[in-house]
């Protein structure tokens, strides 16, 4: 049985994760932290863990931590993050980072973008990018994962295989993306609050989202050449859940058929991956509370533009689910271990 700990455990994502891990049929819940609700049982804040009985928030003790686990999760933000992981590696753990700081293989882009000074850049080139669908195989042999964020899982899952086959120009690429409000974590402020957000719907960080950084490096990667792209966030008046348009121009002689079958062969047998035939296209309700990312296209023959929509889960396969299909995979298990569950339409 795999001993997780979560630190930070009292957000959103933490809150995904011990639901999850609760279920979990290889790994049980080992310790806790939230230093602002040490002591508390983690089903007084959130009444729906009572399968954790009368386990309880905790101060951070890496000691304990070390002895008693053999994977930690840190839901900690960027830059905090860092600093605790890098002990913990240190102590010889095997650590997921669901902040930015080790998604970024040159840390001078991850400080131009977050402005702050990388508290272990040492351990930044031994991270690797915790997207299962590309790095698998680097992933079995890590001692840290950074898992990537919820835009960028959308995005890039949908763009990376059509740029690898050079199906799609790396330029004039445009993701218009809507978020649930629970991608904002769980703080009070008064954008987020219910007389904000109700019955209204906008674009915010307009050309300074940090994820843009995180996205142009995975494509940059794929395409074989610097890519810089247009990404504008949304926030949508629901709780949960990612849908990204994405416009973009096929190479010539590229058809609806070939868009497919790159897909077909980048992802067939992914056990989180849904491809849907031209012209059908994923919903928010078709991947809810799921572990799922669901893509779909259509080629604009007129204007020879090729639009692709993505939808996911940002509490899940944007953040703490797939943070869990990465802890199966460094541990051997099958990848949908404590994630079988499908989307909640209703």
């Amino acid at each position: 049985m795999i001993k997780a700990s979560i630190i930070g455990a009292n957000g959103y994502t933490g809150l995904e994760l011990m639901n999850l891990l609760s279920c979990h049929p290889q790994a049980k819940i080992a310790h806790i932290v939230s230093r602002s609700n040490a002591g508390i049982k983690a089903r007084q804040l959130y009444p729906s863990l009572h399968r954790l009985g009368e386990k309880r928030f905790e101060n951070l003790d890496l000691d304990a931590i070390a002895e008693g686990s053999d994977v930690v999760f840190s839901a900690l933000p960027h830059s905090a993050s860092a600093e605790v992981c890098g002990k913990l590696c240190r102590k010889g753990l095997k650590v997921i980072d669901l902040s930015a700081d080790f998604r970024y293989r040159d840390k001078s882009v991850y400080e131009q973008w977050y402005k702050v000074k990388h508290p272990c850049p040492e351990l930044c080139s031994r991270a690797v990018y915790g997207l299962p669908e590309i790095y698998r195989e680097k992933i079995r042999g890590a001692q840290i994962v950074g898992n990537p964020g919820c835009y960028t899982t959308c995005s890039i899952l949908a763009l990376y295989p059509l740029l690898k086959e050079k199906a799609i120009s790396p330029d004039g690429i445009i993701i218009d993306a809507k978020s649930g409000t629970s991608g904002a974590g769980r703080k009070a402020e008064a954008d987020l609050s219910f007389c904000e957000v109700n019955e209204n719907f906008k674009a915010y960080a307009v050309t300074t989202h940090r994820h843009t950084s995180e996205i142009e490096q995975e494509l940059s990667l794929a395409a074989g050449r610097a890519v810089a792209l247009s990404f504008t966030p949304h926030l949508l008046p629901i709780q949960r859940g990612i849908l990204a348009t994405i416009y973009c121009e096929p190479e010539r002689g590229v058809m609806d058929g070939d868009i497919y079958s790159v897909y077909q062969k980048y992802y067939a047998g992914e056990p989180f991956v849904v491809i849907n035939e031209e012209g059908v296209f994923p919903e928010i309700k078709h991947v809810r509370h799921s572990n799922y990312i669901s893509i779909g296209f259509k080629l604009d023959k007129r204007i020879n533009r090729l639009i692709i929509i993505s939808a996911l889960d940002n509490l899940v396969k944007g953040a703490s689910g797939q943070a869990i299909q990465n802890m199966n995979i460094m541990f051997g298990l099958d990848e949908h271990a404590g994630l079988e569950h499908l989307s909640r339409y209703i």
